[in-house]
Formats: structure tokens, sequence, C-alpha cells
């Protein structure tokens, strides 16, 4: 066993904790990761808030990137000090979906209390997203690892382990938005800015990106957007008619957990066009629809999750993409700050204010 410092959550809605904690060696299969970044979520957040349960205590962060430091037995393709990204996407590559090239949707269960982690009296720590990033060292399954070049900063590799590969894969895997659509992204933030650099990189004609902050539309536009409407707007589905002479989008893409964008959403939505649901609401939360406008303009909605990223697929794309200049990284960085300065860091991201906080440790 290895002591880490960790962010350790003990009640739902309270500060994080950081405390010395225990990890294991990785066992047959798993790699040890010394990390050297982690973004902040939005879904670490609704973890820590208890908006879709889970066991206390528990170390949330999904987002990080860092050095291999040790290796279980069977794993190949990896050396100590390769620089690697460390992702939530635990894979078995046998059941159904992983079999058919979905690995974000695999079967196979995993009880993250009896993961890596435990606390120093022994008791068990929850492995909270199967990956317990917000401390030093994780230790995963090696499909959750995504070797990257050393040449990328920490800070901006963690990114692509989950805002970057949910808001670009939304639009590019799971969308299939080709040139010449027309594509609107509600919300603004780390996701949708994401999904906007995605729309741009598929070619779409038009980017609206809808939000309630005017800065935050002018920042859509570094990022690709074509347009900006405010979501304060009275009718802002409107001002995209105006933009669009009427014909609306083919695309529409939730990146937000709010349930008003949710329920907005389909009135952006031209005839035969599609709505993704890429923002993550509190379980129990409800929208409602009007189905026979769905049937009679033969509209869709489908679900996206981690942007049906294929890591081996995606990453390396994405990877050659910052290289040339197409895909931004670094300026979606908005703040870095300590591990012991956590609890501000989740305070700035909850404002809105931020495109991605990241705890560095290094």
């Amino acid at each position: 066993m290895t002591k880490i410092k960790a962010a350790v959550c003990h009640e739902f809605g309270a500060p994080l904790s950081i405390e010395e904690v225990e990890l294991r060696a990785p066992q047959a299969g798993e790699v040890e990761v010394e990390l050297e970044a982690c973004a902040i979520c939005f879904s670490d957040i609704s973890f820590l808030d208890g908006g879709w349960g889970g066991d206390l205590p528990a170390v949330y962060g999904h987002e990080a990137a860092g050095r291999v430091s040790a290796l279980g037995d069977g794993v190949s393709g990896l050396e100590i000090g390769d620089a690697v990204l460390v992702t939530l996407i635990r894979s078995c590559a046998t059941c159904t979906p992983c079999a058919s090239g979905v690995p974000t949707q695999c079967e196979t269960p995993y009880d993250r209390m009896s993961g890596p982690l435990s606390m120093p009296d022994g008791s068990a720590l929850e492995h909270g997203l199967a990956c317990g990033a917000f401390a030093e060292r994780a230790v995963v399954d090696q499909s959750q690892i995504a070797r990257i070049p050393d040449t990328i900063p920490m800070d901006a590799a963690s990114l692509l382990s989950c805002g970057v590969v949910t808001g670009v894969g939304a639009v590019v895997n799971t969308a299939k938005v080709r040139p010449g659509q027309t594509v609107v992204v509600i919300g603004a933030g780390g996701v949708g800015l994401n999904a906007i650099q995605g729309a741009a990189i598929s070619g779409a004609a038009r980017i609206i990106a809808i939000d309630m902050v005017p800065e935050k539309l002018e920042a859509a536009k570094e990022f690709g957007a074509t347009d900006g409407v405010l979501a304060t707007d009275p009718k802002p589905w409107k001002k995209v008619a105006e933009i669009t002479g009427g014909r609306m989008a083919d695309a529409v893409m939730v990146t937000v957990g709010a349930i008003p964008a949710f329920e907005s959403a389909a009135r952006f939505l031209g005839s035969g066009g599609n709505m993704y649901l890429v923002g993550m609401p509190h379980s129990g939360d409800k929208a409602t629809y009007e189905p026979v406008i769905f049937g009679a303009m033969a509209q869709g909605m489908k679900g996206t999750k981690m942007g049906d990223v294929v890591l081996k697929r995606d990453i390396p794309w994405l990877v050659d993409l910052y290289g040339q200049g197409r895909l931004k990284l670094d300026e979606l960085v908005s703040g870095r700050w300590r591990l012991d300065q956590i609890n501000e860091a989740i305070a700035d991201t909850r404002s809105g204010s931020a495109r991605r906080n990241v705890i560095v440790f290094k």
C-alpha cells in the first residue's frame, strides 16, 4: 500500500477534505499513474452534491493526465514514465457494446467500493468514477489509459480525458454532423466550447452558440461559433430562425445539465433535425416534450455518453489536430489550482465563469 494525499468527500454538499489515504499496487491488467493534472468537471460536482447517489466516503476526479508509475501483470504497450490520459471509460472488451465498438456503454459491472483506494484504517473508500483522480496517484484498468506525446502540457492534455472527447465526440461520432449543416450548441462552457470545435472541424456552415452570458458568447466565436444568441432573450429560437432563414438547426447539442435547456432545445430543430443530450442533469430531473411535433417533423432525440469515444481511435486524431493548431486545448484552461485549493476551484467552477479549472500536482 502507498500513502497518498487525496480530496475526500465525507458528506454530500460539504467541502472536500485533503487527507492521507491508502492506494494499493496495481493488480493484473491495471496501471498506476502519478498524476500531474486533473480538471474539474461538472460531473464531479454532481457526484459530490449527491445528485447521482453513490457511496461515501469517496474520491472523485476523472479528467486527468500524468505518467505511468507502475504496471500490473499482463499490461502491454505501456512503459514506466509514459505520458498518459486517465479516463472513466472502463471497458471489458468482451460484452456486446464493447465488442460492437462502443466501449462507453460497457455492461460489465465494477464495484467502486472494492477498488484500489481505502482509508488509513482499512475501511472502504469509493473509487469515484472508477478513477479517483483528485489525488496524487491513481490506479485504473488499462482500458482507461491512452498514451499522449510528451509535447502536450499536462494541464491542457487532461481536458482530452473528458471535456474535449465529450463535446467533440458528440458532434463527430454521435451526431455525425456533415459539411454545410447548421448546429446549435446550448451552453458555451467547457463541453459546449468543444462541441463548437467539433462542429467547426466537421464543416458545419452555421454554428450558433446559445448561453446566458454575453462574454461566453464572445468566447464561443473564438472556438468556431459563427453566431451567438442570448438564452435570456424571451424567444431565442426566433433569433435562430432569423439567422437560418427559417430553416433552423440540423443538430442541437444540449451541453448543460439544466432542465430548461432540455425543454427548449426542440424549438431550435428544423424538419428532420435531431437533438443530442450531452449534459447530465441530476437523477430524477424530468423534461417534457410534445411527441406529435417530433413525429410530424421527423425529428429525433438521442443521448450520448463521453462522445461515444474510442480511445485508441480518437485520441491520436485529436492530438494530431492539436499539433496542427486546429483544436484548442491551452485556451480552455481558465485556472490552475493546487490540490489544497480544490474547494476554491470547485466554487469558481460552480460560478459558471470558468472554461475548465485544473488541479495541478507539479
